[in-house]
């Protein structure tokens, strides 16, 4: 299983040919971006991966110059805004001489619109850069609001100054909420997997991973179940009920809690015990990547409700993966909402085709995953833009639970104390 490791996403921002490549590489110590007086060089955002003792795995961003005209120039203005949403911290780079600062107070307005950090580094190309700065400021008070450093970007020494200069002044973001807060020390938890056809061989999905790893870690025993969905969905379920009950009464303890596959649902909202919690690995996931807003997935899935012909659905799916069978996102929720009413209209968004979206505000009803192979600032960023145009939106495994009646609902989120919710 491949591991996405927690990272602060550090965008480097600024108008073409100010020396955002060469502050990428000074941070890094190596050659990452393309170095040249042409402007426009940086036609995309590059990428490195990593580590900055006293922060931790960054992901550091040198964007495409954001002042570039026609079309082109309009493409990577809007990457630069979608890099901003998806940042932990901004860094400003900025040639003082230069003339007309309305881009970088562009640049400053939309990261203090999204809630990020931003620091303003002044890249000096000459000695009377200094003073540039003094008159700037003046004449732009916002830049004074960011905290700044002014640096010649091409001395390496200068290096120590610039690190030292974020590690002082960079307030990190809150972590994410606890994977899993109500596991108990010396208690069984079952994991609920039906292997369908879309299962990789040799390893479990990301979430099964995650939920087993961080059990584990708590001094608790993860415990798998493979439920056959077909029995189980059948006329005569009796044999699955059965060999369910059995491997529940051959542990030693009785288990605290069950986290299913959410397209079980409708096998486990009957068949789970009274005694024992129940949750989905969406849910799950949802929660920790979201940043604990778990209550407004739950808030949006009343939507539900409301939905008849001519009502537009958008399922949204963070990855791209190869679907067959009884996808969830393809066949199992789309056959769901026909049934509530043929009539509604079904698009979806697949990867980074929610980026590109830019109609979000005429669904009614957005329906995510959980979110499970993006990193918490893509998801966050992905809520901010549905909270902007009002589009109420739920997860899968809420969807999947509430489809099932209220008190299936109310189940899966008891562990979270969010019963009340429904």
């Amino acid at each position: 299983m491949s591991v996405i490791v927690k990272r602060d996403n550090v965008g480097i921002f600024g108008r073409m040919n100010v020396g955002k490549s060469t502050i990428m590489n000074l941070i890094t110590e190596q050659n990452t971006s393309i170095v040249d007086e042409t402007p426009g060089t940086t036609a995309d955002s590059k990428v490195a991966l990593f580590e900055i003792h006293g922060i931790g795995p960054v992901r550091i961003s040198d964007t495409a110059g954001a002042d570039e005209s026609g079309v082109l120039g309009e493409k990577k203005k809007q990457k630069v805004k979608s890099e901003i949403k998806e940042c932990d911290l901004v860094l400003l780079v900025v040639n003082p001489e230069n003339e007309g600062f309305g881009l970088e107070s562009e640049i400053l307005d939309e990261a203090r619109e999204l809630g990020k950090q931003a620091m303003v580094i002044y890249n000096l190309f000459s000695e009377k850069g200094s003073d540039s700065v003094k008159e700037m400021e003046a004449s732009f008070p916002v830049l004074k609001m960011c905290r700044s450093i002014e640096i010649n970007a091409l001395d390496f020494p200068e290096r120590a100054r610039l690190i030292e200069f974020i590690l002082n002044n960079y307030d990190r973001r809150k972590s994410a909420p606890e994977l899993l807060p109500f596991i108990e020390r010396d208690n069984f938890y079952v994991l609920i997997i039906p292997m369908d056809d879309e299962t990789p061989q040799g390893r479990f999905l990301r979430p099964q991973a995650m939920v087993e790893e961080y059990i584990t870690r708590k001094w608790a025993y993860p415990v798998s179940f493979r439920m056959d969905l077909g029995t189980a969905r059948s006329e005569n379920p009796e044999p699955e009920i059965e060999r369910f009950n059995r491997f529940l009464d051959s542990l030693s303890i009785r288990p605290k809690a069950i986290i299913t596959d959410s397209q079980a649902m409708d096998i486990m909202g009957k068949w789970c015990p009274e005694d024992i919690m129940l949750t989905t690995f969406s849910i799950v996931m949802i929660n920790h990547t979201s940043g604990g807003r778990l209550p407004e997935f739950v808030n949006g899935i009343k939507t539900l409700d409301k939905l008849q012909k001519g009502s537009r659905v958008l399922i949204v799916e963070a990855c791209n993966h190869s679907r067959i069978g009884e996808d969830i996102g393809i066949v199992q929720i789309p056959r769901i909402l026909n049934k509530i009413d043929p009539g509604i209209s079904i698009e979806h968004n697949f990867g980074r085709e929610f980026y590109e979206n830019p109609d979000l505000e005429k669904y009614d009803l957005i329906i995510h995953c959980g979110g499970c192979m993006v990193s918490d600032q893509k998801m966050e960023a992905r809520i901010r833009d549905l909270d902007s145009v009002g589009v109420p939106y739920t997860n899968y495994g809420v969807f999947l639970s509430y489809v099932n009646g209220p008190q299936a609902l109310k189940k899966v989120l008891a562990p979270w104390g969010l019963e009340g919710l429904v």
